[in-house]
C-alpha cells in the first residue's frame, strides 16, 4: 500500500498561515475520448488550505502536489463511511429486536446518524488539526 496520497493541483492562494490549493477530481470515465459528448463526466474543484511553509518556492497559479499520509486517508474512511453504517445498523436492528416497528426503527437509526455527524462537525477543529496536507513543488 502506498505510504502517501498525492493530487496535483493549483495555488490559488498565498497567505502567511494558509496556502489555498484547488485540486481538480473527476470520474474515472473522465479520461475516455467520448467524454465530452457522453455527460456522464464529472469534474469536482476542491479547495485545499494547507499550512503556509516559510521555505515555500512556489507561487500563486504554480502546480504543485498535495500530499497526505494514506493512513490518514483510510482513518477519513473509517470516519466518514464505517461508523455511520455501524451507528445506523446497531440502532436499527437494536429497536427492531426490542420490538419497534420497522419504519420507526429506520427512522431512528437515520436520525442518530445525523447525531453522529453532528458531533462530527463539532469535533472540526480538532480534525482538522489532526489531517495535515504537506504541500511538495511539482
Amino acid at each position: 500500500m502506498k505510504e502517501q496520497v498525492k493530487h496535483t493541483g493549483r495555488v490559488v492562494s498565498i497567505t502567511p498561515q494558509l496556502t489555498t490549493v484547488e485540486i481538480v477530481s473527476h470520474a474515472s470515465c473522465a479520461e475516455c475520448h467520448a467524454a465530452s459528448v457522453c455527460g456522464m463526466s464529472e469534474f469536482v474543484e476542491k479547495a485545499i488550505q494547507v499550512p503556509t511553509s516559510p521555505y515555500a518556492k512556489y507561487g500563486v497559479g504554480d502546480e504543485v502536489q498535495v500530499v497526505l499520509k494514506a493512513s490518514m486517508g483510510m482513518k477519513a474512511v473509517w470516519i466518514a463511511y464505517f461508523l455511520p453504517l455501524l451507528v445506523l445498523l446497531a440502532v436499527a436492528l437494536g429497536l427492531i429486536a426490542a420490538g419497534v416497528t420497522e419504519v420507526w426503527a429506520g427512522l431512528a437509526g437515520i436520525a442518530a446518524v445525523g447525531v453522529y455527524f453532528f458531533v462530527i462537525w463539532l469535533l472540526r477543529d480538532r480534525l482538522r488539526n489532526e489531517y495535515v496536507f504537506a504541500v511538495e513543488e511539482k
